[in-house]
């Protein structure tokens, strides 16, 4: 009979998930307080731990953060991303790929990656290079910055879960960040040689035909040999593949215009406002990795302990947003209207709903299947990592996933360390063609390079993402061997 209610109970959990992913937006949070609810008044278990610090910790970084964006922040950040990319246009493929990830690392968000994907485009278009390959290595890299920037609401969740095992943010950090950059080298160099080049794929082809796309300037005299035709309009640096009205000829007639670099305006105050930000975020990595510098307090044994790193980061992210405010005289009601805080407080919601319904679940079920479940994992951890990606694919929140499965994880007694080096398989957010990014990605490459298929887990993204995770949680399992508990 107990086996029978823990299945009933363990359906409530996933079905709440599921109805959630299905309402999207609040609705995955608000369908993990309904379980939660079934969970307590149905089948009587006790609630389990409310998850505040981890909420509190996505809503002051996602304050400053909003602030920063009001004030130009984001912008700051966008142009300068924007000009190493357009600067390296034949190594586009790797260093789209690293500047998508070290970009998320410092603002704590994939969400700055929408305003790059036009210029990844733009630039891998304009070079004759197809734009498959670094949009959809740097889409997924992207996500690898969740689990190694200091200020994510992933790294949030998983700081709050990890208090006690003797690993903080350095050594979270120290295994997360190499991981993930050994991550998107391996990524680029695979990505680079998938796909025909453009002159070679009939999807390009077939939309030159039909005036959907033009063929970029640098390609235009060899797709004009190609097809045995004199040379067809050629995309100029301000046409972006787009103009199909361009007068025939006007290629040949004059040299195609010199590339001019896409600009990305920042507002006055801009860069103020973006080194305020990193600068608070640098703060919270100091003192991460110096207890010393932490102000400490008699415990219930009177021993002196640092404050938690939680609350560090709630009161530096929130002075941070206050001294944004202040600095560069923004409005709160501007903050407030940002669509970064909105975006976040969704985080916030999903995150405390699907949190406090799966330490429901799992508190009152240790013996019954935590345990049993935590010895599969414990024998064999990379079912940890298998278990993380398919979650993670199935939720699309990577914090909301990471307070489900770590839990079961430490249950199980697994070294903190390699549950740190598992943890990065989040990067099966991509699994399913359901995050803006990919959309966004796909709907910007007028080539078609870039595409999604009748196969849910079939796209552009499911390569890079299946060479990220082998490659993330190969790198982070070799690194925490080196890094003392």
């Amino acid at each position: 009979m107990e086996i029978v209610l823990v299945v009933l109970q363990a359906c409530v959990v996933i079905g709440a998930i599921v109805l959630g992913v299905r309402t999207g937006g609040l609705g995955l949070g608000l369908w993990g307080v309904v379980g939660t609810v079934v969970l307590v008044f149905a089948f009587q278990l006790p609630p389990g731990s409310i998850p505040v610090d981890a909420f509190f910790i996505i809503i002051a970084v996602i304050t400053a953060s909003s602030a920063m964006q009001a004030a130009g922040g984001i912008d700051y950040l966008v142009s300068i991303a924007s000009k190493i990319i357009q600067a390296n246009p034949k190594r586009l493929t790797y260093v789209a790929p690293l500047v998508a990830f070290v970009f998320t690392v410092l603002s704590g968000t994939s969400n700055i990656f929408f305003a790059l994907i036009p210029v990844i485009y733009e630039t891998s278009y304009r070079n004759g290079q197809r734009p498959e390959r670094a949009l959809a290595a740097s889409t997924v890299t992207s996500g690898l910055g969740i689990t190694a920037s200091p200020v994510s609401a992933a790294m949030a969740a998983y700081l709050v879960l990890m208090e006690g095992t003797g690993y903080g943010l350095p050594q979270i950090l120290l295994i997360t960040v190499p991981a993930a950059v050994v991550a998107c080298i391996v990524a680029s160099f695979v990505q680079q040689r998938l796909g025909k080049d453009l002159l070679d794929d009939p999807v390009f082809l077939k939309r030159v035909e039909e005036g959907t796309v033009e063929v970029p300037a640098v390609l235009a005299e060899r797709y004009a040999a190609k097809m045995g035709k004199s040379p067809v309009p050629a995309a100029d640096a301000t046409s972006a593949g787009a103009s199909a009205g361009a007068p025939a000829g006007a290629a040949a007639e004059q040299p195609p215009a010199k590339a001019v670099l896409i600009e990305h305006p920042v507002p006055p105050g801009g860069m103020t406002a973006a080194m305020i930000f990193v600068a608070g975020t640098l703060l919270i990595v100091l003192l991460g990795l110096f207890p010393g510098l932490r102000p400490a307090f008699p415990d219930e044994e009177g021993e002196l302990v640092p404050i938690g790193m939680s609350t560090v980061i709630e009161m530096i992210m929130f002075s941070v947003a206050l001294v944004i405010i202040l600095a560069r005289r923004v409005k709160p009601s501007t903050v407030v209207e940002q669509p970064l805080l909105k975006s976040g407080f969704v985080a916030a919601v999903a995150l405390f709903g699907i949190a406090w319904m799966a330490d429901t679940f799992i508190s009152a079920n240790q013996e019954t299947i935590i345990e049993p479940l935590g010895a599969m994992i414990e024998a064999n951890p990379l079912l940890l990592a298998v278990a993380l990606f398919i979650v993670c694919g199935l939720t699309t929140s990577q914090s909301a996933t990471t307070n489900t499965m770590i839990p079961i994880a430490l249950a199980a007694g697994l070294a903190p360390g390699i549950i740190t080096a598992m943890w990065p398989s989040l990067i099966g957010v991509w699994l399913f063609p359901a995050n803006g990014s990919q959309i966004a990605a796909v709907e910007t490459d007028l080539t078609g390079s870039t595409k999604l298929t009748q196969v849910p887990v079939w796209h552009s993204f499911t390569i890079p993402m299946l060479v990220s995770w082998a490659a993330v949680v190969a790198a982070g399992l070799l690194i925490q061997l080196a890094i003392p508990a």
